[in-house]
């Protein structure tokens, strides 16, 4: 048994083993020739080297990878590409188009290519992957257009390109990555059980083992774009190659999966510079650069080292550890088959709490700028058409929700809709309804002002509403009265959930911004730190001024203080109340408090108390009463 597995396994030993050994070699002699050349990463405020470091050493794993294997094939006379459909010219074609992009990553490394010449470049070496090399999606939808699947060919592989071309920031970072990818992707056809089309993956993996040597911090030699774009064109390539009907995860989901942080970071660098490049051209602010296509120092790997105590090695294995985690999660679900739902929605919310919570605060912060821009710096004379504007899209925006709720409440009741029940039922709930909103005067209400009692009106606006509704079409002749009591209850209280939605979510989003403010002046040094003392009306009057300058200011609250006890520990507003004035001298050494706040109305006696409390502290107190006067001592 033992001879047998190594017998099996001698083939892709020697594929590893053969690209891994001439990548070893080449490596050192391709680093000393583009330092000859002048390749070199001088260091400069976006690069992290701090010495100059050759580049384009890709051409060495290249060269390593494609030689020994193509040398390995011919010699062993075995198929470089196995599969349904696929013949040895795909594989030589495939070979030539990685040398000739590997060739325009290394002109762009010695001559220093504009982005749209290399963008050219690439999308031509996608088409000549679909028409040339005959590779695409049509193997796993035997259906697709043609035209349609050519862009999605030309998408893939332009997309993944770029990807590890953008990620490759740190050292060994785009090789560690592509390791990992490749591991990920060859696990894969082992669990489908077609191991023949992995000796490429296992040729492909010990050239990058074998640049890893010099390329793992602290690096002797950088890919490059040489290196960078071969690296994304054979993650893309090779599952086209090994495509069959109905193998989606395969060919598709768990590549995805192993590209994921790259390709995460290749999106957030598109959002965020085309933000930026929006604000810049709206304001005229010096907010990035301007240009989508260049390169700017708010990548992932930027990112991690900025955070505390953390060098090269280690974000590169923080990014590592994510990308293993994504593989595995794919190879899970591969190996779950039709039980991988529950596992992909659990996985797509933790990415998205990890993404909005961590990952994405910088474009989210500079949407968020772009929005507020848009909103506020409008003239006298657009404010007003949009505030005339405002009752019209809630009428529009009701009538619609109320419409959607009708249908969504007969579902969930599996009441029957027939012809009466949509001529004369919806009608009579819907204007029922929008009779009791005008009746209670929601619409003179400006909601982003709105108190408990506006509230209220709106949800016995909709209680009454379904009520009355109800009654008519009890008493029409057409229409059935089967679940008459449940459908009077879940249309008022769905239609007062839908209604009251898009009523807070200009809050809701007001107070995200926010939160992802404070998040980033977290880690700013002139950022004032404050306390606030007082929980009530003042305190969110207080906020809401710091909201609405989110965009130039640099304070940030850190705590509440309230004299109320069972109020420790909870939030308000999404910050923590911390203890009460008693307790202030201990909290603002602490929480290294800079200024305090009072944000409640108290007698000259108490204001007094508050003075010599917070005396001995040295910080800045003011008073906040619709604007803010300092209370010196």
């Amino acid at each position: 048994m033992i001879q047998l597995l190594l017998s099996k396994a001698v083939p892709y030993l020697i594929a590893f083993s053969g690209a891994w050994l001439l990548t070893l070699i080449l490596t050192p002699l391709v680093r000393e020739m583009n330092r000859a050349l002048g390749m070199v990463d001088k260091p400069d405020p976006r690069r992290i080297n701090k010495v100059p470091i050759p580049r384009g050493g890709g051409l060495a794993l290249m060269l390593g990878v494609l030689v020994s294997y193509s040398i390995f094939v011919t010699v062993a006379e075995r198929p470089p590409l196995q599969g349904d459909g696929i013949t040895d010219m795909m594989f030589w074609k495939l070979a030539l188009l990685g040398v000739g992009i590997s060739l325009l990553g290394l002109a762009d490394d010695k001559f220093g290519l504009s982005p749209k010449v290399k963008l050219a470049g690439q999308l031509v070496v996608a088409v000549l992957v679909w028409s040339w090399a005959g590779l695409g999606f049509r193997q796993l939808w035997p259906n697709l257009p043609a035209w349609l699947d050519c862009l999605m060919t030309v998408f893939w592989i332009t997309g993944a390109v770029n990807a590890f071309n953008l990620i490759d920031g740190l050292d060994g970072l785009a090789s560690g990555l592509a390791l990992i990818a490749t591991i990920g992707m060859a696990g894969t056809l082992f669990l489908v059980e077609n191991p023949q089309q992995a000796l490429f993956y296992f040729a492909f993996a010990g050239g990058l083992v074998g640049f890893l040597r010099y390329n793992y911090h602290p690096a002797s030699v950088f890919l490059g774009d040489c290196g960078s774009m071969f690296i994304g064109f054979i993650i893309a390539a090779l599952p086209l190659a090994s495509q069959a009907p109905n193998s989606f995860l395969v060919s598709v989901g768990v590549p995805l999966l192993a590209m994921g942080v790259p390709i995460f970071d290749t999106a957030l660098a598109i959002l965020r510079r085309s933000v930026r490049h929006l604000i810049r051209r709206r304001d005229k602010s010096e907010t990035g650069n301007g240009k989508v296509m260049t390169a700017d120092a708010d990548h992932l790997h930027h990112r991690i080292l900025r955070s505390v105590g953390l060098n090269q090695r280690k974000a590169a294995w923080i990014l590592y550890t994510m990308a293993a985690a994504l593989v595995a999660f794919g190879l899970i679900g591969l190996s779950l088959r039709s039980r991988a739902a529950g596992l992909w929605m659990f996985a797509v919310a933790v990415a998205a709490v990890v993404i909005f919570k961590d990952m994405s605060r910088i474009e989210l912060f500079d949407a968020g700028r772009l929005l507020e821009a848009i909103a506020r710096n409008r003239e006298a004379a657009s404010r007003r058409r949009w505030a005339r504007l405002a009752i019209p899209f809630y009428v529009g925006f009701d009538v619609i929700a109320l419409i959607a709720v009708f249908f969504l409440c007969m579902w969930a009741l599996r009441l029957p809709i027939d012809k009466a029940m949509l001529r004369v039922g919806l009608p009579l709930r819907v204007v029922s309804v929008f009779a009791c909103l005008v009746f209670f005067n929601t619409y003179r209400t400006i909601w982003a002002r709105a108190m408990s009692s506006n509230y209220v009106r709106l949800l016995l606006a909709c209680c009454f509403g379904s009520a009355i509704g109800s009654i008519a079409c009890y008493y029409a002749p057409t229409i059935s009265t089967d679940g008459f009591k449940a459908m009077t209850l879940a249309y008022a209280m769905t239609g007062f959930v839908a209604l009251i939605t898009v009523r807070s979510v200009r809050g809701a989003v007001r107070d995200l911004f926010y939160a992802i403010t404070c998040s980033r002046l977290k880690s700013r040094a002139d950022v004032s730190r404050v306390l606030v003392y007082g929980c009530g009306l003042r305190y969110r009057a207080f906020r809401r001024e710091l909201i609405r300058a989110s965009a130039g200011n640099n304070r940030m609250i850190v705590g509440l203080l309230d004299d109320d006890i069972l109020l420790r520990g909870q939030y308000i507003g999404g910050i923590r109340v911390l203890g009460t004035l008693l307790q202030a001298p201990d909290i603002i050494r602490a929480y290294k408090i800079d200024s305090v706040v009072i944000a409640c109305q108290v007698s000259d006696e108490w204001l007094e108390i508050v003075r010599q409390t917070l005396l001995p502290t040295g910080v800045k107190v003011t008073l906040f009463s619709f604007s803010e006067t300092e209370i010196r001592g």
